[in-house]
Parts: structure tokens; sequence; C-alpha cells
């Protein structure tokens, strides 16, 4: 056997070497499905599946592309027999149940309310939801890291210290709340992502026959993006080298933006040890070597180190842009002005990303109109945010609640405004305030007829937006009359959607972003459906379309769908959080880097139920979270996430500053300083402007 580690920044060709690796293990002889593609994250699996899918690669090669957890799924579905009953799970006759996140958030759901109410949560601001995600991740990470559950509450409590004594009892009622929903989880088969990795490392793979099995299938292993893997991948990949003819590694050494999610980049290039070849490979790869070069002098800032060596170059390149802004709309003008400018000279709007550390719905809403009113598309991508909280989900839902009176569930008139805005072409907000003041009461069984108005305020509203209103007016109606309770409620938003909200003279034509939205409401509601009610015939479809849109009305997180992740294919601009962007993997011409004096780019999210480096295996059980840890914290992930940004850049970075932030304060953020102090260096980085 022999084991290969290339290690690198982004950018400098190591996928690439991948894909050229399995074309040679095909060419040799080697069958596709001899080849296991292991990575962190499944959207990092697009360059192979674009380079598999080219018409040059060999017909009929069919190589596995997943991710561990995928593995453990695909596995545990296969060999259930052998693992249900050492696993603890109580009944043989139930097959397993694998949950999503909307599905695990459900069965934790009742666990929660019930905690809630004893008012042991009530010394932390978190909603209901936060409590479930945390909880969720509280147990990802216990089985990411092998870390016993029971352990979890002792090692946030040890992180505290003395420094606040509500903090325990918040730990342990966490803690009660995931046992519970453990207990749940093995009385009735049901399989959440941490469970799935629990049973697959600790029973699975400690049976000969699956061994026996995997080692007879997978002869060759190629491991991308280790530094973003987390700590349990590495314990896999030991386990399964033995029966290899070979494995190659890669490594980002710039990596781990994933450290919030569990990533261990230190464990994973524990995996170097094992190489029979390493390679460093340093030279950028379609990027020039300005941007390289400003990538290590970032590197450098942020780290304390030494400046690198200058490099020559030609003085009409300006590889950095600073412009700095009294106010916030103002920053954000100056964006607009200059990503106008860039398409205007022909680049194509693919090739710009604007990023932000929290893309709020403001910030977004602005960039998003503006760029489209010079005729600009642009696509987005938020995915922490729940379904509710996109306008185009807000419209639907709000039409849905109307539309099922009976569940008892009464949107207020602005939400009922919003709707009549949102899916009535030219129909303005204040119209639509008008309108829906009118044909609008919480108690009245159906909406009011356009009709029935007195002339002169029809007129306000004009005949055209009026008849568009009874069109859909009509259609509410019918379904009421005719369809109620008789649909699954994915089928209800289809024929919304399709029949209605998307046709000419309606606000989701042509709107492709409207589409994509949709298109995931319509996957999570179909997904809750058939994961819960596998069974479910008409007469229960009425209850179960209740209890998905109680649950998305208060919130619900939804699942990643990878068609979010495949607009990135459009010509458009693509606007996103950091971090998103980064794991994205991709690489643009142009990035606009928004309010870079904000501290939001340094600090951390906020999250008081679970800690990513206290549940980490690494990081020892009874040590105090210090104030000087946290610091260290978050100065290495700012480093982290500007270089990592820098080397997905290949020609230029725009940093705009707002003076006064989008809440109206002062910004003096620590990026502001590093770049203040990047131009003081002797090789000028670029201009202000």
């Amino acid at each position: 056997m022999t084991v290969y580690f290339v290690e690198g920044p982004a950018g400098t060709g190591k996928t690439t070497r991948a894909v050229g690796y399995v074309r040679e293990l095909l060419d040799a002889g080697v069958t596709g499905d001899q080849i296991l593609i292991l990575l962190p994250h499944r959207t990092l699996g697009w360059p192979y599946y674009r380079a598999f899918s080219d018409v040059a690669w060999p017909p009929g090669t069919a190589i596995d592309i997943v991710t561990l957890g995928g593995l453990a799924r695909r596995s545990l579905e296969v060999f259930w027999p052998l693992v249900w009953q050492p696993a603890g799970f109580a009944d043989p006759t139930l097959e397993p149940l694998f949950l999503t996140i909307e599905t695990a958030q459900y069965f934790m759901a009742r666990l929660v309310l019930e905690a809630q109410k004893t008012g042991v949560f009530d010394s932390v601001s978190v909603t209901a939801f936060e409590i479930m995600r945390q909880t969720l991740d509280n147990l990802s990470k216990a089985a990411m890291n092998q870390i016993p559950l029971d352990a979890v509450a002792d090692r946030l409590i040890a992180a505290w210290g003395d420094r606040h004594s509500s903090r325990p009892p918040v730990y342990r009622a966490c803690l009660e709340i995931a046992k519970r929903f453990r207990e749940l989880c093995l009385r009735y088969s049901l399989l959440d992502f941490s469970l799935q990795i629990e049973v697959f490392m600790t029973h699975l793979l400690r049976e000969p026959l699956f061994e026996r099995y995997i080692r007879s299938r997978y002869r060759h292993l190629i491991a991308d993006n280790l530094e973003e893997n987390f700590p349990l991948v590495e314990d896999f990949i030991r386990w399964l080298l033995p029966g290899l003819d070979s494995a190659l590694f890669l490594y980002d050494y710039d990596g781990g933006f994933r450290l919030f999610l569990g990533a261990d980049p230190a464990g994973m290039y524990r995996l170097s040890e094992l190489a029979d070849e390493r390679e460093v490979w340093e030279e950028p790869v379609g990027t020039s070597p300005l941007m390289a070069a400003l990538a290590d002098s970032l590197s450098a800032i942020l780290s304390g180190e030494p400046a690198p060596a200058t490099i020559a170059a030609d003085p009409g390149e300006q590889p950095l842009v600073i412009h700095s802004a009294r106010f916030f709309p103002q920053m954000v003008d100056w964006v607009v002005d200059e990503v106008a400018a860039l398409v205007q000279a022909g680049v194509n709007p693919r090739e710009v990303v604007i990023v932000a550390p929290y893309m709020s719905d403001a910030l977004r809403f602005s960039l998003a109109t503006r760029l489209e009113e010079r005729g600009i598309p642009v696509v987005s991508h938020r995915p922490s945010r729940a379904l509710r909280e996109e306008p185009a989900a807000r419209v639907v839902l709000t039409l849905t609640a109307l539309a099922h009176r009976h569940w008892g569930f009464t949107p207020p008139v602005q939400d009922v405004a919003d709707a009549l805005h949102r899916a009535i072409a030219d129909l303005d907000p204040v119209r639509a305030w008008l309108l829906a003041q009118i044909v609008y009461r919480p108690g009245r069984a159906e909406l009011g007829s356009f009709d029935n108005i007195q002339p002169a305020t029809q007129q306000r509203i004009s005949y055209l937006a009026g008849e568009r209103y009874e069109r859909l007016r009509a259609w509410l109606m019918d379904y009421s009359q005719n369809n109620l309770g008789q649909i699954p409620l994915d089928h209800f938003f289809s024929r919304l959607f399709g029949e209605v909200l998307s046709q000419p003279e309606f606000g989701f034509h042509a709107d492709a972003e409207a589409g994509r939205i949709i298109a995931e409401l319509v996957e999570s509601a179909r997904r809750f459906r058939q994961t819960l009610y596998p069974d479910g015939v008409e007469e229960s479809w009425d209850a179960i379309s209740r209890e998905y849109y109680e649950l998305v009305r208060q919130g619900l997180l939804g699942a990643l769908y990878v068609t979010s992740w495949q607009d990135e294919q459009r010509d458009a601009v693509f606007l996103a959080p950091a971090y998103t962007f980064l794991m994205r993997n991709r690489w643009t011409d142009y990035q606009f880097w928004l309010d870079v004096g904000s501290t939001s780019w340094w600090e951390r999210l906020e999250q008081p139920l679970t800690h990513p480096y206290v549940l980490s295996r690494n990081y020892p059980a009874d040590q105090v979270w210090t104030d000087s840890m946290e610091v260290a914290a978050r100065d290495d992930a700012l480093r982290r996430l500007i270089v990592g940004l820098v080397r997905r850049c290949r020609r230029r970075v725009y940093a705009a500053i707002a003076e006064l932030g989008e809440q109206g304060y002062e910004q003096r953020g620590p990026l502001l300083r590093v770049l203040q102090q990047l131009q003081q260096q002797p090789l000028s980085w670029g201009g202000s402007a």
C-alpha cells in the first residue's frame, strides 16, 4: 500500500491532482466501484462530479463520492440486522428511520417545550428552536469526538468555572433533553445524525461481516479537504487503511473554516505521519502571484509573523481597493456602482461575489434591488435561515393560513398586505396595505371580494390589481371548497406556485430566487410527510399538514438542499455570508467585503448552550475557557477566514468601510486595523477609492 499526502494553500491544484489520480487508476485497470472519495461536505464534490460527467471521461464509471455521514447511513440501511441489538434499539421489527434536521427537531420539540415550562432556561436568552438546534449540535459534537453524552454538560460547566452560577442548571437541562431524545430514538428506531455516526463507528465497524464487505469493495481512498472534517473521520481512515492498495490525502493548511461545526484541522494533519510520499504545493494555479502574495502578507499580519518578501508587480495591478464612506447606505451605493462598472466592462456577473460577516435581510434586500434595477442578476444563499424568514416563503405560508382557516392560525393584517404586495405584480406596498385592510378580517371565513369595495377605493387600488387579486382569491376559495384536506401540503404549495404565483401578472413570474425558495419549501414538506408518516392516508393529510405548518410558523430550520448550492452555476452576482461563500470552495475574479470595520468579522456566533472548542476531544475535560483563549480563537478564525477569501480571488478584492455601521455605531474592528497595517508595508497593495 502507498499513501500520498499533498498539502498547500487553496488554489494550488490539489483537487485537480486527485481527479488526475482517479484517471490514472482507471487507466491502470481499477474499476470505479473500488474507489472511495471521502469529503467533509457533499457540496465539495462538485469538481469531481463535473470531471466525471465530462464526455472525455471513461463511460460507465461509478465512483462513490460520500461524506462519512452518507456512508454511515447507507451502510446502516443494509446491515441494520447486525447492529440494532448491540446498539440498544428496542424493537427489531421497526425499520430504521433516518431523521433530517427538521424531523429531528419535530421529535425534540415537545421535550424542549416541557423543559421551558420549568423556567430553567429563563437565565439565557434563547428561543425554543435555538435550544433544539444547540442541543442537537451537542449530540453531534459528542458523537464526532467520541465524548460520552454524560460528559458534555460536565465539560461545559467546567469551561465556565465560577463565572456564571446560572449556567450549570441550564447545561444539565440540555443534557436531560438530549438523553430523553436519545431514549426516544432507541425506542422507535429513529436515527439522527449523531446516532448514525455513533452506531456506525461503535458497532458496525466491529462486525466481521461488514468489515469483510467494505475491505473487499474499496481498494483506493481519496480524502479531500481533510482540514474541514471532524475527528472521527481520522479514526475511520486509520481503520480502513490496512486493507487498501493506495490512499491520497489532500490538506489545505490555510483551511479549517468549519471549526465552529466541529472540524479538527490539527487532528487530521496527523494523518501525514502515515504517508509514504509527502508533497507541498504552493504555486497558485489560475490566480496572480500578486494575489497569492497578498494572502501571505495578510496571514503574516494576522499571525504576528514577519512580513514576507515583496514581489515585483505591474504598477497597473491593484489587488486591493479600500473605500471608506461615512454612512452605511453610502458604502452600499459605492459597492453597487463598482459592481455595475465591472459588468459594463464585460465581467461576467458570476465572477463577482459580495460577502459580509452576516447578511441581514435589510442588507440583502438593499443590494439585490439596487443591482437588479441596473439589470444585474443576483443570487444569494443563507443556509442558517429558517424557512419562514425568506420573503417568498412568507407569502406562501400566509396564503396557506388563509386557505386553511380551520387550523386556527390568524395572520396579522401586515402579513396579508405583504403577501398581496409580493404575490400580485405591480401592486405597491401602500395599495396592498389599503386592499388588505378592506378585504381581510381575522374573524371572517374568507377574503372579501374586490367587487364589494367602493368605486373610489377600487380606482385608488387600480382595477388591474383588483382583477389579479380576484384570480388569487378565486383560486384559494376553490381549493377551500373542493380540495381542503384532500392533498398533502407539499402538493398544495406546488399547485399554488405553479397555477397562480408563477404565472404572468403575478409576483413570482420569472423570479428564479423565489422559485428556488418555494422548491425548498415543497421539498421540506414532502420529506417531513414521508419521513414521519410514510403510510399516511388521505384522512390524515390535513392533520399532518397542520403539524408541519405549525413547526415552520415557529421558526423551523430548513434542511440543507443541494439546489441551494447549485445556484452558483448561474451567471449572477453572489451575495452571502463570508463563511457560506468559503464553504462552497468557489473561486471568483472579484470579491467585495462589506463593512470591514465591523467587529462581526472577528466575533464568534453566540451559542450559550454549546461550544465548538470545549466539546472537542483535543480539549482538556476540566479546562476553564479563559478570555485569552477566546481572543486567540477569534484571531485564528479571522486569519483563516480572510486568507481563505483572498486565496479564492483571482484579480481584486474591494474592501468597503462604513465609519458608522448599519446600526449607526462607529466601526473600528480588527479587520480594519489589519488592512491599515497592510497599507503601511513597503509594497503598495492598492489604493483607496
